[in-house]
């Protein structure tokens, strides 16, 4: 349960906040872009584990950091922070890593973008992410060597999709990219596995006669790299606000069809208006549920 505010704890939660953010007044809190504010924060906040609001629009109490090296995974990025999630998405990386060996030729996995120490919006990257609940998993298997922090800050994951974007490259795509990605989306906790549409059209076609986890994985934008993961709301998270459950079928038939068409795939650019519409406005504290500000200031 979120503790009781009290002035003692405002202060020292703001002064708290100062001290991990530099460059944020008190008074700027209110006036900041929270993905500012949120990504500025260095360490989790001392709570239940608690994922609060929705993927795209929340925070996370109680973050525990995913160690950088495990037996079967590597952290990379580390220089975002971004290793962090609800202890229940650490134990579920953990245990899909050490089944990758045993269903596939890679040693483990490279975990990219999960969640900040907090949550809550990203300055780049992700509209998601922001409740603990979504990890990146590359699409690249992990080394038989540990990387150094550089290495994890260079290296690129592996593009799986053919240039013209109506199939995946046939000299990176194996069987064992297959049996990863069925092993995530076979997890009884996982609740949605994002990849690109040419991969997901590879997975239909090369899946056999096992193909009832094919409905967790769905194809959206900007997933050529990696494979996103969702879990679902745990308990103990009241507020957490669930996604739609995905729609019943395969997900390979004409519904597929719709990301290979030209529309999609050669967009005509849309005329110019004459005046330019305004930008949207970043997502303030204010916007967020209102737990999210006690997450903030550690309270």
């Amino acid at each position: 349960m979120i503790r009781t505010r009290t002035a003692f704890g405002v202060a020292a939660a703001l002064t708290a906040l100062v001290w991990a953010a530099p460059g944020f007044a008190q008074s700027s809190i209110d006036t900041t872009p929270a993905k500012q504010l949120f990504g500025a924060v260095k360490g989790p906040v001392d709570m239940k584990p608690q994922s609060i609001g929705f993927y795209s629009k929340g925070c996370l109490a109680g973050g525990e950091m995913l160690p950088i090296n495990g037996p079967t995974w590597q952290a990379m990025r580390l220089s975002r922070n971004r290793n962090w999630g609800h202890p229940e998405m650490v134990n579920f990386l953990e245990r899909f890593s050490a089944k990758v060996p045993k269903v596939s030729n890679w040693p483990g996995i490279l975990v990219g973008d999960m969640a900040q120490p907090r949550g809550g919006p990203m300055s780049s990257g992700h509209a998601s992410h922001q409740i603990g609940l979504d990890a990146d998993i590359w699409l690249t298997p992990m080394p038989n060597r540990e990387f150094n922090r550089q290495e994890r800050e260079d290296i690129s994951a592996t593009m799986i999709v053919r240039k013209d974007r109506l199939d995946v490259n046939a000299d990176v795509w194996t069987p064992s990219l297959v049996a990863v990605i069925k092993a995530a989306a076979s997890d009884p906790e996982v609740e949605r596995v994002l990849v690109n549409a040419a991969i997901k059209k590879a997975l239909c076609r090369d899946a056999g006669r096992d193909r009832a986890w094919l409905q967790k994985v769905r194809p959206y934008w900007g997933h050529d790299y990696h494979m996103h993961v969702r879990i679902g709301c745990q308990p103990g998270s009241p507020t957490c606000k669930s996604q739609d459950a995905v729609v019943p079928g395969e997900g390979c038939g004409k519904e597929l069809d719709w990301w290979f068409s030209d529309a999609v795939l050669h967009p005509k650019p849309a005329p110019k208006p004459p005046v330019p519409p305004k930008p949207k406005p970043p997502m303030m504290l204010k916007d967020m549920p209102e737990a999210c500000r006690q997450v903030l200031l550690g309270q």
